[in-house]
């Protein structure tokens, strides 16, 4: 059962059901990052809203889209998600609000207010938020890319490292499928069809022993679309510590994009497979991957002393952190005292 002010979040910004109910769009994440802000900034919670109080809590505030009208007719489909949470219940499906102790924490250290305000899932909460390695690739991928994702889900169990991936065909659910099979866990981060894939054959087992989590910040009854597709791609990186690409094109493809996003944000050390035959991996090593080491995969495990130090350089460089405040909200706090890092966001997270 959601408290209120989870279900409040999920009102706003979740998808309920294949129709809209009011046919109105609910927030996107930047959308409810600003109108949490600004909450925040009058002592105020998202349940608050709840309670009919809109348009007092939004008087005098101008926002070019989230208008009170569009949060009410929001809130309104309290009906809805009723509906929707027995349905998901049923398929042994939860929700994580960002305010919720199981909420991953790497997501919200690593991308602050663009973590989504809710997640779905289904298996272990927990396991998301274990040591993982990335292990991406092209899903038209030869015998010989499969037999490697294979050795990586494998050595990554032998590690204690969840395989973390996209779950798409190929290389990514051959690598989950691998660690489980060799009594590791997996996190696969879904784009669309989480409560088909929570009742698939192939993952009944794990969910059920606790070895697998899946997650999607899209509803679960989430068709395909190929921007959400590209959109997940940060949240499988952020919930790791070191990622390896297995196999990728050039210039196109949810693989290479997520690849390159990463590299572009430094959230973790990203390493690419030498021996993939005709892919970009190269182009990846030129825009700052290094080449996965064909013995010693210690480097690879140990990524997340490389990822904090990137971290740690770049909360240096800003005037401010963002702070959760335990209610769901990520805000910007001037600080000069070290020893207020303990209330900085997830300086705890494991």
């Amino acid at each position: 059962m959601l408290d209120e002010q989870a279900q409040s979040v999920v009102l706003l910004t979740a998808v309920l059901g294949k129709r809209q109910p009011n046919g109105v769009r609910p927030l996107s994440i930047s959308e409810w990052a600003e109108l949490a802000q600004m909450l925040h900034s009058r002592s105020a919670k998202p349940e608050q809203l709840l309670a009919g109080e809109v348009g007092e809590l939004m008087a005098g505030w101008q926002h070019r889209s989230v208008t009170a009208d569009r949060v009410q007719r929001l809130l309104d489909r309290g009906t809805a998600l009723g509906l929707c949470l027995e349905r998901w219940e049923r398929a042994g499906l939860w929700v994580l609000a960002r305010s919720d102790p199981n909420y991953p924490r790497r997501l919200k250290r690593r991308l602050e207010w663009k973590s989504p305000p809710v997640l779905f899932g289904s298996g272990s909460k927990k396991v998301a938020s274990q040591h993982g390695l990335v292990v991406v690739g092209s899903r038209a991928a030869s015998a010989d890319d499969l037999n490697a994702a294979v050795r990586l889900g494998q050595q990554a169990a032998a590690a204690g490292y969840s395989v973390v991936s996209g779950a798409a065909r190929g290389v990514d659910e051959t690598a989950m499928l691998a660690s489980l099979d060799a009594e590791g866990t997996a996190v696969g981060v879904l784009a669309a069809g989480l409560q088909r894939s929570a009742t698939s054959r192939k993952y009944r087992a794990a969910l059920e022993r606790g070895d697998l989590a899946l997650l999607s910040p899209f509803a679960p009854e989430a068709g395909f679309h190929p921007g959400n597709a590209m959109g997940r791609n940060r949240f499988v990186y952020c919930l790791a510590e070191s990622a390896v690409v297995v196999t990728c094109q050039e210039g196109t493809g949810g693989t290479w994009s997520g690849a390159v996003e990463n590299l572009r944000h430094g959230w973790v050390p990203i390493w690419a497979r030498r021996d993939a035959n005709g892919s970009g991996n190269r182009a990846l090593v030129e825009r700052g991957a290094q080449w996965l080491p064909e013995h010693d995969m210690a480097i690879v495990f140990n990524g997340e002393q490389l990822a904090e130090a990137v971290e740690d350089t770049k909360r240096a460089a800003k005037d401010g952190s963002v702070k959760d405040t335990g209610s769901g909200f990520l805000f910007v706090e001037e600080h000069h005292d070290d020893n207020l890092q303990g209330d900085m966001l997830d300086a705890n997270a494991p």
